[in-house]
This record gives structure tokens, sequence and C-alpha cells, in this order.
């Protein structure tokens, strides 16, 4: 199947009735990943409908997003204070440690069903409520139901936390591309093109969706910021970052088998040697990304959070992340927190097993190319076996 950018963007605006995608920044992307698509990816029957479906809803949301903040010109004056940014390495526990700060009432974390159906923005009535979280759950379970192995691997739900590259990819500057196929040339491009209007959208988006009224302090992740901090900070300079850490065997070996489980749902092909090679060095650009952030901006307040602690005792994490950002955890936060850690043992979809050689890869090679992160960080080396 050839995709094809203008006849993708036709669709869009046919289908809202709207021209208007708030500029063309996200043109190069959008022409580069439908190449990478058509020549590269090896897209099975699903996997050519739903990203030919996921394409359209990305461009059909940009329309409405740029249509509502001209049709409600406050929503500029919206403003994101202080928000708290969870990064780091991917597979390091960002998406446990987002769903503790979402328990936290005075936070607003962005939800799975809102990023990719923005408008009209929720209000405190619909926030849990609204129709579009069914739908977005509908579709959810149609990908669970062809692959059940997404659901042990990465569990997330319509109504909670999702990464923000769920709107980045809106801009077409977004790795939630690369988790759904394997798009080499796409990928190198991303890797080198600057991603500033992505986080420029990104912030319009979350202006777009607090002007329904449901505010608060966002609480917002996703492992790619880390790649990106300098273009993060420069639209949200009072950033709370967090930065997680984990064994960098594991990661590698954790990542690898994500991305083949992801992608495996919308290609039949054999990607492993690609993916083992593009997302190890994706895990050292992040290594090299963050240190160089944190050694050219020594004023950034920044936390570190390793894996392990988070793994081991997730309310005495919490506590020292929040004493970090001159917070105290108590009261209805703290009681949901320890609910949460209550009801949600880990494996609870099922055990993710994974093993280094199953993609290539050295364990001894990975762990001295990273010696140096693990020394720089004090990182915990975990045994390798079904987690």
């Amino acid at each position: 199947m050839q995709f094809h950018p203008d006849a993708l963007i036709a669709a869009a605006c046919e289908q809202t009735g709207l021209d208007d995608f708030g500029g063309d920044g996200f043109r190069e992307g959008l022409e580069i990943l439908c190449q990478s698509l058509s020549s590269e990816a090896q897209l099975n029957p699903f996997g050519q409908m739903a990203l030919s479906g996921a394409i359209h809803s990305a461009l059909s949301n940009r329309l409405q997003i740029a249509d509502w903040a001209k049709r409600h010109p406050d929503v500029s004056d919206e403003r994101i204070e202080a928000p708290i940014v969870v990064a780091g390495l991917f597979r390091a526990g960002t998406t446990f440690l987002t769903y503790l700060l979402e328990k936290d009432p005075r936070h607003r974390p962005l939800l799975g069903w809102e990023a990719g159906a923005s408008v009209p923005p929720p209000t405190p009535a619909t926030l849990h409520a609204d129709p579009r979280i069914d739908a977005a759950r509908t579709a959810s379970a149609m990908v669970d139901q062809i692959n059940p192995r997404i659901r042990v691997v990465q569990s997330e739900e319509p109504d909670g936390p999702t990464e923000c590259i769920a709107v980045m990819n809106q801009d077409f500057k977004s790795l939630l591309w690369e988790a759904m196929a394997n798009v080499p040339a796409y990928g190198e491009w991303l890797a080198a093109t600057d991603h500033q209007s992505a986080y420029d959208y990104h912030k319009r988006t979350l202006q777009t969706l607090q002007s329904g009224g449901v505010r608060g302090r966002w609480s917002l992740k996703s492992p790619s910021h880390a790649l990106h901090l300098d273009a993060l900070t420069a639209v949200y300079p009072d950033a709370c970052l967090l930065i997680m850490h984990r064994d960098p065997v594991v990661l590698c070996a954790s990542v690898c088998s994500l991305i083949t489980t992801l992608t495996g749902t919308f290609s039949d092909a054999d990607h492993r040697r690609y993916i083992a090679d593009h997302w190890t060095d994706m895990l050292a650009r992040s290594v090299a990304a963050i240190d160089a952030f944190r050694d050219a901006n020594p004023q950034c307040r920044i936390v570190d959070v390793r894996y392990a602690d988070l793994a081991t005792d997730p309310i005495a994490t919490m506590r020292r992340i929040y004493a970090a950002f001159d917070s105290d955890l108590d009261g209805p936060a703290l009681s949901a927190m320890e609910a949460h850690v209550a009801s949600h043992p880990k494996g609870r979809f099922g055990r993710h097993g994974y093993d280094p050689a199953e993609f290539g890869l050295d364990a001894e090679a990975i762990a001295e190319r990273f010696r140096p992160y693990v020394e720089r960080y004090d990182i915990p080396l975990e045994t390798m076996r079904e987690r």
C-alpha cells in the first residue's frame, strides 16, 4: 500500500469540514513518514488500515485544535505553570510514576482519550464521563484482541494518563510512529530535525484542553522528552523534570521486546535486527542528551528517580520527589497513591519476559557501553529474568 500525504490531508479536511492546520510545519514529517511506511514498514492488512487511520485521526485533531483556537482566541491566554514532566529512559518506570502523580487531585494529567480527540475540551463534569472515552476504549480493545501480548507489555487505560507523544504525533515529530511501525528513514529524519514546533503545538493543545475548566498542575510524561530537553524547556521554562533511570541491560532488552510486540501487530515481517540496533542507539542518545542538558543547565530543577527505588518502595520515593519540589505528600494524595500501589500489583495482565540474546544483543557489551551512565547515577544492576 502507498501512503499519499495529499490524499490523507484531503480526507481529513473533508471529514472535519476544515482546512486550516495552524501552519504547515507538520508537512515534512508527514511526507517522510508516508514514504517510509510505503517502502520500509512492510505492513500487513491490519497495519495498513491502522496506520492510515492513525494519520487521519492526527490530522483531524490538528484541524480541530486550530479551529478551536481561532474561534476562542482566549485559549492563548491559558497559563501552563511549572508542569511536572517525567522523562528519562524507556521502560524505566515512567508509566507507574505518572499514574501515582495522577492520584494527587492537585495535578492535571494528559488523559489518553483527550490527547487524540481534544475538541471540545472536557469540562469537570465530562472529564471521566465523555462518550469519547468509550470510543477510545473500543479501539484499544480491538488492538488487544488482535495482539493480546500488548496488554502484558504496555498497559494503558483510555481514561488514564498517556504519553505526550500522543499529542506530538499531530505535528508528525513523534516516536509514536516508530512505536507502531519500523520506519528507518523517518527515524533518521526524526533524530536530526528540530522539535520546537512539536512542543509549541503540545502547549497549544494543553491550553485548549484546560480551557474547558479542568485545570491543575500538569503532570506529563514521555521518555522521548529526554532527547529534546532544550525544546521542552524553551516552551516550559519552569518545568520540573523527573528523570528515570534503570539498568541499561534490562532497558535494552525490554524496549526491544516492547517495540517488537507493538510493531508486530501491524507487520508480519521480522524486524528484530533493526529494532535491536535502532532502539539501543536511541537509549544511548537519550543518556547523552540528558547529560549534555544538565551540564549546560545547572539551574534547571531535575530530580533523578531510580527504577529500583520506585519498585521497592514507591511511597517513600514519591515522598522524596515531593520534598525535592518543596511539597508535602499527605492527605488525599497519599491515601490515593497507597491504594493504587495496593491494587496494581506488577504483572497483573501477565508476565513480561525478555532476553537480550533474543534480539542478537550481547549483555556484556551493553553493560560496558553504558558503564559511565551506570556509574554516574549509581544505578543498581538487575538480574535478567522474567519480569
